[in-house]
């Protein structure tokens, strides 16, 4: 499968409904020492990026700022289980004030008044931006995509 075939996953129903669910993506990282690490995180999907936000000094953000490869994945919890696997290329920003992105995210988490109540609460913190750009993707439905050891 080419690359861009990868991409266009991303279009898919099974992902799609993944991308537009309140399921927080799991974003899998290097820290500084190696090993690997695994945090539930909200995003917000654009078309083309994920965003995150995070409080500038929150550990993950120097080992994110140290590489430029991660992994995320947002998972269904019921069967039959729609599994989104994005690897992609980091960037960590700096932002004085509120993550436009991450206001959207929690409106979509937590609905329009929780999320607007947060969002406000929220307001005027530093924050730091985290974008990952999809370089390659893959699905599971397990309807009709299934892990390759089950479909070999």
């Amino acid at each position: 499968m080419s690359h861009e075939q990868h991409l266009e996953l991303l279009d898919d129903p099974v992902a799609q409904k993944l991308l537009e669910s309140r399921i927080p993506a799991r974003l899998a990282y290097c820290w500084t020492d190696g090993t690997p690490r695994v945090v539930p995180i909200a995003f917000h999907w654009n078309g083309s990026v994920f965003t995150f936000a995070t409080q500038p000094h929150a550990p993950k953000v120097a080992a994110l700022v140290a590489s430029d490869q991660v992994a995320l994945t947002i998972d269904e919890e019921s069967f039959p289980f729609g599994v989104l696997m994005v690897r992609g290329n980091v960037a960590v920003e700096q932002v004085g004030g509120m993550v436009p992105e991450y206001a959207e995210a929690c409106v979509r988490y937590m609905g329009p008044e929780a999320g607007a109540a947060w969002v406000e609460q929220m307001s005027g913190q530093p924050m730091a931006k985290i974008t990952v750009t999809p370089q390659e993707v893959r699905l599971l439905d397990f309807v009709t995509r299934f892990p390759s050891a089950m479909s070999g």
